[in-house]
């Protein structure tokens, strides 16, 4: 029969590290003074422990924030081909009916860049 190391995995998840570190906290005080973790150097878990429940509301509170944004851009993005469309198609006809001056078009809000563009040969040396 042979033996194992033990490896011990820690979650990279950040709510299965903070409820691991919220048992590993409940078992720190349920053994009290004879807790082997009073021994770790620079770490204490009784100043410790009372942050983990914050940090966890705090990260519930990150997700149900992260799902209502994808809700509020599910929702943008039903709206949003058709803006771009008519903002698209706006920007041809107002640039056609405004070909000698098409910096006119700033007047409608839209960026006008008159820089000379280079040649694709020049580009690449």
């Amino acid at each position: 029969m042979s033996r194992t190391s033990g490896r011990v995995t820690i979650p990279r998840n950040a709510e299965e590290v903070l409820t691991l570190a919220s048992k590993v906290y409940f078992r720190h005080q349920a053994d009290g003074d004879a807790s082997p973790l009073r021994n770790l150097d620079g770490i204490n878990w009784l100043n410790l422990g009372p942050t983990i429940e914050p940090a966890l509301a705090k990260h519930r509170e990150a997700e149900a924030l992260k799902a209502q944004m994808e809700k509020a851009y599910r929702e943008r993005d039903i709206y949003l081909p058709a803006i771009d469309e008519a903002v698209r198609a706006s920007s041809v006809l107002l640039k056609a009916l405004n070909q000698k001056n098409p910096k006119r078009l700033s007047d409608w809000g839209f960026n006008v860049d008159d820089s000379v563009q280079l040649k694709d040969a020049a580009k690449g040396k």
